[in-house]
């Protein structure tokens, strides 16, 4: 059976998320602001888990409608099929509503509302009126949107979001998620043949998710899912199909990389380091990247046209903002040492341009969570085609 599937990601990555479900092989119906959204079957639920390294999570869309008044709301939610997606004993519940421009905000009342009425609907569908809904099955976590008058509920069938990689048990001060730092890497022309370095790597995302890459090395094959236990939605065996088929592109991919690819995290800090190496070993490409402790100011690489790709200190409190100009500053001076290297650069900090050193040849604004930052884009030449 087909259904409309939803992929939440950042704001300003929504090309990568798109990207990806093409190459799943998925038909798109809608790219809207933060989210795409497409056509599959149960297998696609599976596959797109496991595979897709920008979206937050994969949601199952359930209903959608309009409303303008709560009644409205709990008489849209009743006459819906909910029992085509949960049994009596579903533990369902509404995990987060957002509204934007609509004339219904409260979250609280969304979740009391929306409740509501799906027990009253299982409760007649399922011939049970007055009993109380066991709520012990598996979990179904619901996730609504409004926008204006439209209203959008969808089943969420990851689970923990899917930056959670279950790579990353050691971490440092504001880590950069690891769905963004793939959306990151994938709107710059990187491909595992190029160097990348990271000069501020903390605990190592950009250049283990580039290894992962450069490995095919699925993001979601080494963890669990929501919906493994939607019994009444889908067969085990898609799951163990999907696994099977992430861990023949893991052997194939690392079998093709004809040499170690050159990626590089540098950092100052020693702890960060550490974290970095054992995230790079939990990921399973500790031999696929080269960590060291260095400072940005020796910053070098001896080949052309590799990749600078890096979120450096952006100072989120004011006081630190003074640290900023000789880090950003040293920054673009390696890099303008550089030999025709390009360099991307992920910041909040608005002056970042004026101490690089030269103005960006693009710049992209990038939503992390609610911050608005700013993606500098420093495009060197393409290296020539091999004869």
């Amino acid at each position: 059976m087909n259904y409309e599937l939803i992929a939440p990601c950042h704001f300003g990555t929504e090309s990568c998320t798109k990207k990806e479900v093409l190459q799943l092989g998925y038909e798109i119906s809608e790219v809207s602001d933060g989210k795409v959204t497409f056509i599959g079957d149960e297998r696609a639920i599976a596959r797109s888990n496991i595979f897709m390294r920008t979206p937050e999570r994969i949601l199952l869309k359930a209903a959608e409608f309009e409303a303008r008044t709560w009644d409205e709301l709990f008489e849209a939610v009743l006459s819906c099929s909910w029992e085509n997606y949960l049994p009596w004993d579903a533990r369902f519940w509404v995990a987060k509503a957002n509204s934007v421009k609509s004339k219904l905000f409260s979250p609280k009342d969304f979740q009391t509302i929306i409740q509501k009425a799906i027990v009253r609907r299982l409760q007649k569908v399922y011939h049970r009126e007055g009993e109380r809904l066991p709520m012990t099955g598996a979990e179904y976590a619901l996730r609504v949107s409004a926008y204006k008058d439209l209203i959008t509920i969808g089943i969420d069938t990851s689970g923990d979001s899917l930056h959670k990689r279950g790579y990353r048990k050691m971490t440092v001060k504001a880590p950069i998620t690891e769905t963004l730092a793939s959306a990151l890497i994938m709107l710059t022309p990187w491909s595992k043949e190029r160097i990348l370095v990271d000069p501020f790597c903390g605990s190592g995302t950009f250049c283990i998710e580039a290894a992962m890459m450069a490995a095919d090395i699925a993001p979601g094959m080494e963890r669990n899912f929501s919906a493994t236990r939607w019994q009444n939605l889908m067969v085990k065996q898609l799951w163990y199909d999907a696994y099977d088929e992430a861990r023949e592109k893991k052997a194939d991919g690392l079998r093709a990389l004809a040499e170690r690819p050159d990626i590089q995290g540098y950092d100052i800090d020693a702890e960060a380091l550490k974290a970095a190496r054992e995230n790079a070993r939990l990921a399973g490409v500790a031999e696929l990247v080269h960590l060291q402790q260095r400072d940005v100011s020796e910053l070098s690489h001896p080949k052309k046209y590799g990749f600078i790709i890096t979120n450096p200190p952006y100072g989120e409190r004011l006081e630190d903002k003074k640290d900023l100009p000789p880090v950003y500053t040293a920054l673009g001076k390696r890099f303008a040492a550089l030999d025709d290297w390009s360099m991307y650069v992920i910041t909040a900090w608005e002056d970042a341009e004026q101490y690089l050193g030269r103005k960006a040849d693009r710049n992209r604004k990038i939503y992390n969570g609610m911050m608005k930052t700013y993606y500098y884009s420093y495009l060197g030449p393409r290296p020539p085609r091999k004869m």
